[in-house]
């Protein structure tokens, strides 16, 4: 059976960030109902009501696993970064720890309601 592309780029990763990326992916789909998971630009996405909101991608340099706010302007979090983004940030983890729960639970809540209002 052939994997789609979006299943074959969770699997391509090593582990711990394998388990990080599948952790998060199944996290952000229990969310809402109306959070659907897409094939875009060569990575993960997660769209609510057809709507880009996040996606989940590794640091090129950093090699850590992170979480990618698309309308990152709009949520203030201290601990999303910009980089040279014009609208995105994004929250990095390590996948060798626990992950911040609180943290991410608190960003992806302001994310849906920026949607939702």
């Amino acid at each position: 059976m052939m994997l789609r592309p979006i299943d074959n780029y969770f699997l391509q990763h090593s582990e711990p960030t394998q388990s990080c990326l599948q952790f998060l992916r199944g996290h952000i789909l229990k969310l809402d109902t109306n959070i659907t998971e897409e094939w875009k630009y060569g990575m993960p996405v997660f769209c609510y009501k057809g709507k880009m909101m996040c996606y989940l991608w590794v640091h090129k340099k950093l090699h850590q696993p992170y979480l990618g706010i698309v309308q990152g302007k709009h949520i203030e979090h201290p601990d999303l970064i910009i980089e040279k983004r014009a609208k995105m940030k994004i929250l990095l983890l390590d996948p060798n720890e626990d992950l911040p729960m609180d943290k991410i639970n608190t960003i992806l809540s302001q994310v849906l309601a920026f949607f939702t209002h």
